[in-house]
């Protein structure tokens, strides 16, 4: 695997602890509950990435917030039609990522007004469906950029165009930091800032959001044209609904009895 860590150091130099909700599974009424786990894929190759610098932060607060993460290194992937590309391990390895996944953040550098080939490759890599099977439906996921001038929201708008197609539920917040080179110490962190403190909300409420689609985005995703078109009418005994309430029933039941 060349999933990419965040460093040794798990410390949050720029951040107030003593505001964190890191009790969130039980404010939602969730105790108990396993780590969400988030995919964040980043879009330069550069040495000094802003994009990959700003996901090794969000996955430190991610995991602040009781996340487990994987970061991409998207170093030798293939471009998204050689011939083969399938096969490549790098793809391979994405499309287990996906699948891993129940949640993502998408963070890219602000290129000629939008993406960067990069980020759009590895986006590219993750079909719709394979196997009867969707890599991406249904998962939540979070949008940010990094921008050498000033701010945009240029590269933040495509990618929730892409997370929609992609049948993604993009949260709300959003994350754009301007001038990112001056928001970055020698060592790589984050400095206090208020673009410090929205990514900071950004992964709180990717957390919350990941957590509350748990068990029901398979139901909420279900689409009456896919039910006519492979012949599958509602049946009580298989439907996605009656599942997902008899699932969470069954939850109910477990957590109440420990």
């Amino acid at each position: 695997m060349t999933v990419h860590p965040t460093s040794a150091d798990h410390s949050l130099p720029a951040a107030k602890p003593e505001f964190f909700d890191t009790d969130i599974p039980q404010r939602l009424g969730m105790k108990g509950q396993a780590p969400v786990r988030i995919l964040l894929l980043y879009g330069s190759l550069r040495a000094r990435s802003y994009s990959r610098l700003l996901v090794e932060e969000a996955a430190r607060l991610l995991e602040r917030f009781g996340a487990e993460t994987r970061i991409f290194d998207p170093n030798g992937l293939p471009l998204a039609d050689e011939p083969d590309s399938d096969n490549h391990p790098k793809v391979r390895e994405l499309l287990e990522l996906s699948m891993w996944s129940e949640g993502q953040v998408w963070c890219s550098p602000e290129r000629h007004g939008t993406i960067t080939g990069l980020i759009k490759t590895q986006i590219d890599h993750l079909p719709l469906s394979r196997g009867g099977v969707r890599p991406t439906q249904g998962r939540t996921l979070a949008v940010m950029q990094v921008s050498g001038g000033s701010q945009s929201f240029n590269s933040v708008n495509q990618l929730r165009q892409l997370g929609r197609w992609m049948r993604m539920f993009t949260i709300p917040n959003q994350s754009s930091v301007a001038k990112a080179f001056e928001e970055f110490d020698d060592e790589g962190r984050m400095k206090p800032s208020p673009y410090y403190d929205r990514v900071v909300d950004v992964m709180e409420e990717l957390v919350k959001f990941t957590l509350l689609l748990r068990g029901r985005a398979d139901y909420l995703v279900d689409r009456y044209s896919e039910r006519v078109q492979e012949g599958r009418p509602l049946d009580p005994a298989t439907d996605l609904a009656s599942r997902a309430i008899a699932d969470h029933s069954r939850k109910e039941t477990s957590a109440s009895n420990r």
